[in-house]
């Protein structure tokens, strides 16, 4: 077996076992499967560049094709299927129960206290804190749970909702020979004839699998290997049958909580068997760079579909540096501000445009590569924005800009926040007292996390059931937004995400937007001169480009 590659302008063939350095950890035994690991092709003892040409696109489609083949009997959520399986379980259900109550009771128990002693205020912040550490104990189930919670305002308070923000998918690897069999299971092949290296441990591992960092033998381009954590099915099928019976109880028994609490177990539990299907990742992948790549400065990977199925899924290996990671950045003569702001724009036209959008964009799954482009990764929680909620979500900005709290506490209704039988005439006055503070700063001091902390405190006192898309849109703005305040204290999303707006106002031709717009501009018949500069300058860039794009054409 040869390996055509390029080094120096020049091609030619290596072959197989020739020209390359085996690297072998320490403690690893090696066999014929892990004669692989870290095998790089070199040449005078430097890196070799090897060329990737491109199929065309029809093997691409057969090759996905195959792929969803190979997925077919992945798992789907199914509350009457779970409930069937783990009904005739009844000691697995009984010891995982336990396991469950004597954690969460003991810190209900603390909760109670608090309460009794009059600490639970004061406590908020602790126990908050110990809550993460309880999820992260319980496994990937709760990890979930927990990072799905810390989008909900509408359930948790502010404290809570910071403190389980820091969930990291992190926990124990699994051993590398269960991963390399389910490769090969998987795909039907053995792992010599895919890669001609794979790294002996996993560079990054998650709640629900582990990455690889392994070369295509067919072509020797890097490629990154996701591959699912054994028995996840089992583990999460288990979790949600016991959490789902908790919700029903707490919709007969718990007054103090309006939402549908077994709605949002089966949403969120949907979402999480969806992240099971590493072929509906690809996909999602495969659509969010169709959409949004067309942008230079932002990189979705490639991925190889005939190397992917339901469990495991191979894409192209992106050197970056984690969005977190100033001095790293900064190292390579990039500028985090820039990043961040490439990421608030792209955010906004995932949100507002297409209503596509990435729902889990935290500092691990954006990259800054040494080009200066930023890398979005792991595409297995998307999320969309109804058509009719992306106009709403524009009018709303106006609503509060012109502190029109009428207005804005309307706009609940066609963001799907409140029933239409639901007075929202109580709700004016909180947002109200809360805004009329906060917009006493101009839009360029506004700070995003100040708003979406007073918002959600207002969302948790009254019975807003928030959507799923709404909360997850504030997620990715403020860990944009505080991405950015490692860089620069002083920087504010909403000063970068104004001219957006107002872009979107100028050249919509919808007729919502037109109507917003005027309101934007005028109030009581005089022009709103606060927005003059802004919206002129506005006009004039959008002009100006036109002007250039004509020209160049």
């Amino acid at each position: 077996m040869s390996l055509v590659v390029s080094a120096g302008g020049h091609s030619f063939c290596l072959q197989a076992a020739k020209g390359f350095s085996i690297s072998k950890s320490k403690g690893y035994k090696l066999g014929p499967r892990a004669a692989l690991v870290e095998a790089r092709p070199r040449v005078n003892g430097s890196p070799v560049a090897v060329q990737v040409l491109g199929g065309n696109r029809a093997e691409d489609l057969q090759a996905e094709a195959r792929a969803m083949t190979r997925a077919a009997n992945a798992s789907v959520y199914s509350p009457e299927l779970l409930a069937r399986k783990y009904g005739s379980r009844p000691v697995q259900v009984v010891n995982r129960t336990l396991e469950i109550l004597i954690a969460l009771g003991s810190f209900a128990l603390k909760l109670l206290l608090d309460e009794r002693n009059g600490t639970l205020d004061k406590n908020k912040r602790k126990r908050a804190a110990e809550l993460r550490n309880i999820f992260t104990r319980l496994g990937p189930t709760f990890v979930k749970l927990g990072q799905g919670l810390s989008t909900r305002p509408d359930l948790c308070p502010p404290e809570y909702l910071e403190e389980l923000a820091q969930l990291q998918d992190a926990l124990p690897t699994f051993p590398d020979a269960d991963a390399f069999s389910c490769i090969e299971t998987e795909l039907g092949i053995p792992l010599d004839s895919i890669f001609s290296s794979i790294s002996p441990s996993p560079i990054a591992a998650a709640s629900l699998g582990q990455v690889y960092k392994a070369q295509l033998k067919y072509s020797g381009q890097t490629v990154a290997v996701k591959v699912q954590r054994p028995g996840i099915e089992e583990s999460i099928g288990l979790d949600f049958y016991l959490i789902r019976g908790l919700g029903i109880f707490i919709n007969k028994y718990v007054d103090i909580i309006t939402s549908d609490v077994v709605a949002l177990i089966d949403e969120f539990a949907r979402r999480v068997y969806q992240e099971l299907n590493y072929v509906q990742e690809g996909q999602n992948a495969r659509k969010f760079k169709m959409l949004y790549a067309d942008k230079e400065d932002i990189l979705v990977p490639d991925i190889f579909w005939k190397y992917t199925s339901g469990k495991v899924l191979t894409m192209e290996w992106v050197d970056g540096v984690k969005l977190n990671e100033q001095a790293a950045i900064e190292k390579q003569g990039l500028k985090v501000l820039d990043l961040v702001t490439t990421g608030i724009q792209c955010s906004l036209r995932q949100l507002l445009e297409y209503g596509y959008f990435h729902a889990d964009p935290h500092p691990g799954n954006l990259l800054a590569t040494p080009e200066g482009k930023l890398a979005f990764l792991d595409f297995g929680m998307m999320s969309e924005t109804p058509e009719e909620a992306r106009f709403a979500i524009i009018g709303h900005v106006v609503h509060m800009v012109n502190r029109d709290y009428e207005a804005m506490a309307r706009d609940y209704y066609a963001l799907d926040f409140l029933s239409p039988d639901v007075d929202v005439s109580p709700i004016v006055p909180a947002l109200r007292d809360f805004f009329d503070d906060a917009l006493n700063y101009t839009v360029s001091e506004l700070n995003f996390k100040t708003l979406v902390d007073g918002l959600g405190a207002v969302l948790y006192q009254y019975p807003f059931n928030v959507p799923a898309y709404y909360a997850l849109i504030l997620r990715s703005l403020t860990v944009l937004e505080g991405l950015a305040l490692y860089a620069d204290p002083n920087f504010k999303v909403l000063a970068a995400s104004y001219p957006y707006f107002a872009k979107r106002l100028l050249t919509d031709p919808n007729p919502y937007l037109r109507d917003a717009l005027i309101e934007l501009l005028f109030k009581d018949g005089r022009f709103r001169h606060v927005f003059s500069n802004l919206v002129i300058y506005t006009y004039s860039f959008l002009c100006a480009f036109d002007w250039m794009k004509s020209a160049y054409l």
